[in-house]
């Protein structure tokens, strides 16, 4: 290899020489590769297949030793394609994907249909337009391979030991995509102070599209001490999750259906109450109509995405009117809650964020609106 001095090195071409002959390279192990399938000696070692020898004894993924075994076993309807990659006009990863279709379709395949394209496009654009290719050519097999992946779908919730849901799952290309589809558009940045990363606006647009845009329909239960946010007060309960803390009942209590239930020391039910709707149908409504999206500066969330949020929560006697509500989406709300964000409501209506700060100690301003103010204790509005 012609030597230079490193001040006058052409990266940009050393990288595509070393790529072009990496790429040589592969295609003699792809051939060595279909050589060695042939032998049986794969077997005779007690393996299951070629594909796996090669994985523990050359130190390869699944991906990349089917690839040279379909391009060495297939190099005889590859011809014009392996001399198009050794003149350097496509690569051993445009090869990959030839080999593989031309196994799957057999007679059927055409390399003069493909490598037009391949010398077009990028390996993985490649890829994609060979999927079209292979409908065309075999559209009933197409539509096997897609119903294959149907029947793979899965899905598996756990529960972590600190209570965090664990979500594993697969799904076919059409059910991805509603998912995407459904997800994409929640998952963008919204508002000021938005430093969430790609995963976790992912992980907020998956609750807020399963919630549907209304209050969730979930059974906590916590005692009014919780409730209030009260020194030495037990944390709340609900269904499907480990117990949670004040302030995300707080939160929840917002906006929600609450119904009185009285227990004896024993805890026997000796009372209960009628649910009442903090936030009436009509009073919604008009908070809607009103705010129209999140009022959090910067924030657009439609008002189907948000919750009605009291300045002064009702558990510290604040009023459920529009005077003392306003409309925040559910990242918005539990920053104020859970963050220890506060939000004033100036005379002009318009609100005034204001980030958490450290008080070393000194007790929180009772009148102060938000997760930072509220009663006794200094508990979230």
């Amino acid at each position: 290899m012609l030597e230079m001095a490193p001040e006058v090195v052409d990266k940009g071409f050393l990288l595509t020489s070393l790529r072009h002959f990496i790429d040589g390279l592969e295609l003699d192990f792809a051939r060595y590769a279909a050589e060695f399938a042939e032998s049986k000696q794969w077997d005779q070692e007690g393996f299951n297949n070629p594909g796996d020898w090669m994985r523990f004894n050359c130190h390869m993924n699944s991906q990349t030793a089917w690839n040279a075994l379909a391009v060495g076993q297939q190099e005889a309807k590859l011809s014009q394609s392996i001399e198009a990659m050794r003149g350097g006009e496509i690569g051993f990863a445009h090869l990959a994907t030839m080999g593989r279709t031309a196994d799957e379709l057999g007679k059927a395949f055409d390399e003069s249909k493909l490598l037009p394209l391949a010398k077009e496009h990028s390996p993985g654009k490649f890829y994609y337009k060979v999927l079209h290719y292979k409908h065309s050519v075999d559209a009933a097999g197409y539509n096997r391979d897609q119903e294959r992946l149907v029947e793979e779908r899965s899905l598996r919730l756990s529960t972590a030991q600190d209570g965090c849901l664990l979500i594993m799952g697969v799904l076919d290309p059409v059910g991805g995509a509603a998912v995407r589809t459904a997800l994409e558009p929640l998952a963008q940045p919204s508002g000021a102070h938005d430093d969430r990363s790609r995963e976790q606006r992912l992980a907020d647009a998956l609750v807020e599209r399963v919630a549907g845009g209304t209050p969730g329909n979930l059974q906590v239960t916590a005692t009014i001490e919780t409730l209030k946010g009260l020194a030495g007060a037990a944390a709340g309960e609900m269904e499907f999750s480990l117990p949670i803390s004040s302030t995300a009942i707080q939160r929840l209590a917002c906006d929600c259906s609450v119904t009185r239930v009285l227990l004896s020391q024993e805890s026997l039910t000796i009372d209960v109450g009628r649910s009442k709707r903090v936030i009436s149908g009509g009073l919604s409504r008009a908070l809607k109509a009103r705010d129209c999206h999140c009022r959090w500066p910067g924030c657009e969330r439609s008002a189907s995405m948000c919750d009605g949020h009291h300045l002064v929560h009702w558990i510290h006697g604040g009023p459920t009117d529009l005077e003392n509500l306003v409309l925040l989406c559910r990242r918005h709300h539990r920053m104020v809650h859970e963050g220890g964000w506060q939000v004033i409501q100036t005379n002009e209506q318009k609100l005034i964020t204001l980030a958490p700060t450290i008080s070393f100690g000194l007790p929180t301003p009772p009148h102060s609106w938000g997760g930072g103010g509220g009663a006794a204790g200094g508990a979230p509005d």
